[in-house]
C-alpha cells in the first residue's frame, strides 16, 4: 500500500466519430468508434482512510450528487466485489468536465478511481479485474481507463491498441443542457437504427487527412440527440460559423460539441466569440491528443 496523497487525471473522452452498428438481445447497441481525449479534465485525489468518502469541487461540482450518483463510488464498488480487502479511503473530486455531457465525465471519474485504487493496493494496471471492473461501472470506463486515442467497438469492451494520432486543435461547447444517454438511445430505437454507416478501416496519422477523412465519418446519435435537445443544433451552427473552423461535431450522446482547427490560436479564437456570441454556454478551448 502507497501512504500519502494519490492523484490522477480525468481526461474528457471525445468521440471522432461514432457508428452504431447493431442491437444486441440485452437491449445494448454495438458500436465502433474513434476516440480521442481533451487536455480539459477533472482531478481525483485520494487520501488512505478507514473509511471511503467523495468530496466534490470545482465548477461543475453542483450539477452531481457524491452521495448517490457519482461513477468514483460506483468503481470502488465494483473494484471491491472483485478485489477482497480492497483498500479505499478519501477521494476529492475537482469537476471541471460537462455532466452528461457525451464527453465521458462521470466515466473519466471513474477509470481514475480504478487507477487510484490500483495503485494505493498494489494492482498492476493490467490486472484483468480493473477492466471488468470498469466495463460493470459503465461502458465508456474502459477506453477512459486507457485514456489514449483508439477504436472502440463491441458496447464499449473491445479497444485497438493505441493510436498515434495527431494533436488537434480544438473548441468544446455545451449548452449547459444535460442529455440522457437513455433518452437518446431511446429516439434512437423510435427512428431505427442507420443504415448507411462504412466502417472506419485505416485511419489517417496527420492532421489534415484525419479531419478529411472524419468528413466521411459522422456520429450516428447526432439526430436522436437533436430530438431530445434542440439546443445542439444552435450549438452546430454557431461552431460552423467560426474562422478558421474545419470541422464541427457532437460527441458522444451529446450535448457537448466539438470544433477542430488548424492551429490553437484560431480555437482560442472561437473561444473568444462563443463567449460573446452565447455567455450562457461554456466553452473551452483544447488541444486533442496531446501527450499528457
Amino acid at each position: 500500500m502507497i501512504s500519502g496523497h494519490l492523484t490522477q487525471t480525468a481526461r474528457a473522452k471525445i468521440n471522432l466519430t461514432l457508428r452504431i452498428t447493431g442491437r444486441r438481445t440485452d437491449g445494448y447497441h454495438e458500436l465502433e468508434s474513434l476516440v480521442v481525449f481533451a487536455d480539459i479534465a477533472d482531478t481525483l485525489t485520494l487520501e488512505p482512510a478507514v473509511h471511503t468518502s467523495l468530496d466534490i469541487t470545482g465548477p461543475f461540482a453542483g450539477a452531481i450528487d457524491a452521495a448517490t450518483d457519482n461513477l468514483v463510488l460506483k468503481a470502488v464498488n465494483a473494484l471491491g466485489a472483485l478485489v477482497p480487502g480492497l483498500k479505499g479511503g478519501r477521494f476529492r473530486l475537482d469537476k471541471h468536465i460537462p455532466v452528461a455531457g457525451g464527453v465521458g465525465g462521470g466515466s473519466a471519474d471513474a477509470a481514475a478511481a480504478l487507477r487510484l485504487l490500483a495503485r494505493h493496493n498494489g494492482i498492476s494496471f493490467d490486472d484483468a479485474r480493473l477492466m471488468t471492473a470498469a466495463l460493470r461501472v459503465g461502458a465508456d470506463v474502459p477506453v477512459c481507463f486507457v485514456s489514449h486515442a483508439c477504436v472502440m467497438t463491441g458496447v464499449g469492451e473491445r479497444l485497438s491498441p493505441p493510436l498515434d494520432l495527431p494533436e488537434l486543435p480544438a473548441l468544446l461547447v455545451n449548452p449547459r443542457v444535460g442529455v440522457s444517454t437513455r433518452d437518446v438511445f431511446a429516439a434512437l430505437a423510435k427512428a431505427g437504427l442507420p443504415k448507411d454507416g462504412r466502417a472506419l478501416g485505416d485511419i489517417p496519422h496527420d492532421a489534415a487527412g484525419l479531419i478529411e477523412f472524419l468528413k466521411s465519418h459522422g456520429n450516428d446519435l447526432t439526430a436522436p440527440a437533436l430530438a431530445c435537445a434542440p439546443v445542439i443544433g444552435e450549438v452546430l451552427t454557431a461552431l460552423e460559423a467560426l474562422p478558421g473552423i474545419r470541422l464541427a461535431r457532437m460527441s458522444g450522446s451529446g450535448a457537448t460539441c466539438f470544433a477542430l482547427f488548424a492551429t490553437e490560436a484560431e480555437a482560442q479564437a472561437g473561444e473568444s466569440h462563443l463567449a460573446a456570441w452565447h455567455p450562457e454556454w461554456w466553452a473551452a478551448a483544447t488541444v486533442l491528443n496531446r501527450t499528457p
